[in-house]
């Protein structure tokens, strides 16, 4: 697929971005408003991993996002008005496309500001942290010389995952009265809780609520959907490391990066006396 060089829609939004879980926050929120109420929308796969293109830091997508970051919409049913920042991108989105509170909650109700709490929980604590938690396990050419920000990184990412249990323990979703309603708070976090095995966590294990709720948005098909766009299924979802785990996978070498990744986590929080606390 040729690299995008501009905007191609006419009409709808057109989403600008690439299969992480932060692109996925706001493709699962387009998947499920084209099946609640029809909202088309178009995608252009950006590949932010190929440093001879960088379609990110090209100015014709700079001119829509200054930080040069993914994902970006742009809403041609509204004068071609730009949007960046997954945060700003839900919000922006449910305001004007879900007039029946659907995924959200009026602006005027306490549940709206739940809601808007835990997604700046996830935009300033989960997603930065398991960003940094894979950076140093799974990206860096060398993780054996960095078991200090392993520990640091991968142990900080635990303890707000147990912010969440503890959240979950006794509720379906993350915001809204009683046992809660899905919205775009669960919406936020699901492309995390979707990948968190590649970032040394192990939901079933160490936090159930989580892997149960996880488990409610992914009998969801608009969430499914989403997770597949704008390049197929992950490779790193938690249920395919898992069959590479059990043996069930065809490509050996999943199994060997999650076990090496255990690995280096178990000896980095040996080495500094590691002791999971949460909150």
């Amino acid at each position: 697929m040729a690299e995008p060089a501009g905007l191609v829609a006419k009409s709808g939004i057109e989403l600008l971005s690439a299969g992480t879980p932060n692109g996925h926050k706001v493709s699962v929120l387009l998947e499920e408003l084209k099946e609640a109420y029809g909202k088309d929308y178009s995608v252009q796969s950006i590949n932010i991993f190929d440093n001879d293109k960088k379609t990110q830091k090209q100015p014709w997508y700079t001119a829509l996002n200054p930080n040069g970051r993914i994902p970006t919409i742009v809403d041609h049913d509204r004068r071609g008005f730009a949007v960046f920042e997954t945060a700003a991108i839900l919000t922006y989105l449910v305001r004007h496309y879900d007039p029946e509170h659907k995924f959200s909650f009026p602006v005027d109700s306490d549940d709206y500001s739940v809601s808007e709490q835990w997604i700046a929980w996830n935009q300033g604590g989960l997603a930065p942290m398991q960003s940094q938690a894979n950076l140093f396990l799974r990206f860096s050419p060398h993780p054996e010389d960095h078991p200090y920000p392993i520990q640091r990184y991968v142990g900080e990412t635990e303890r707000l995952y147990g912010v969440l249990d503890t959240r979950l323990a006794d509720r379906d979703y993350v915001a809204g009265a009683g046992r809660g309603r899905y919205s775009i708070a669960d919406m936020s976090l699901v492309g995390l809780a979707n990948t968190s095995r590649f970032s040394g966590i192990e939901l079933k294990r160490q936090f159930p609520n989580v892997q149960a709720w996880l488990d409610r948005l992914l009998a969801r098909p608009a969430v499914r959907r989403g997770l597949a766009v704008p390049d197929g299924p992950m490779r790193f979802a938690n249920e395919v490391l898992e069959r590479a785990l059990n043996g069930n996978d065809e490509e050996e070498g999943l199994r060997r990066m999650v076990e090496e990744g255990d690995r280096l986590v178990r000896d980095a929080k040996e080495r500094f006396r590691y002791v999971y606390a949460s909150p």
